[in-house]
């Protein structure tokens, strides 16, 4: 519930459309969700790299990163994650107004957080993709060490082992990063955005 009032929308001149039109593709969110240690960073900035060579206009968020600043004052409870991807989800709105292609990798471990930010924007501009590993992969990964504290006790509520993740329903992407190479997933990530006529 929002808590302004006695304000008004403004509306720009310049549209999304006429945005899209200068960049000459189609702008989306690209909305990497997965266990800690699955690939989704990793992934994003490959492919945000792969973007930027064939021309596309695009930005990152990633989980740790935005945390250091736009939601530095949240935890991660379950009511601190909510609140967490809403920020993460108007932010990106924004960017899909501006034109851009967003990635954001983000755990965002329940299902309606997910769908929330699918609603925000238009029914083509939330592309969700599954960053699916195993448990015991993403653990022996482990590229934090964050499963060794979870397992010792020495954080509570960690998505995987004393917290839940719920795994999309519907994603319209899934990759499955102890199985393919990240080459691998990001030409099929790209053959997805050319096929669907996100990119020219």
């Amino acid at each position: 519930m929002s808590k302004s009032t006695n304000i008004v929308w403004h509306d720009s001149v310049v549209t999304k459309q006429a945005r899209q039109d200068l960049k000459d593709h189609k702008s989306a969110i690209l909305w990497f969700t997965g266990l800690s240690g699955s690939g989704k960073s990793t992934l994003s900035v490959e492919l945000e790299k792969k973007l930027c060579e064939l021309g596309a206009h695009t930005y990152r968020l990633d989980g740790d990163n935005v945390r250091h600043g736009l939601n530095n004052n949240l935890g991660f409870s379950p009511e601190d994650r909510t609140e967490n991807i809403r920020r993460i989800g108007e932010v990106s709105k924004l960017m899909i107004d501006a034109g851009l292609i967003t990635l954001t990798a983000f755990i965002s471990p329940y299902q309606d957080d997910r769908n929330n930010v699918r609603n925000l924007v238009e029914q083509d501009e939330f592309i969700e993709i599954y960053v699916k590993a195993s448990l015991e992969e993403c653990e022996k990964r482990d590229p934090k060490g964050l499963y060794k504290k979870a397992r010792a006790g020495e954080i509570k509520g960690f998505t995987g082992i004393d917290a839940p993740y719920e795994e999309p329903r519907n994603p319209e992407l899934t990759i499955e990063t102890d199985k393919q190479t990240i080459e691998d997933a990001v030409e099929t990530i790209v053959t997805y955005l050319q096929e669907k006529n996100y990119l020219k």
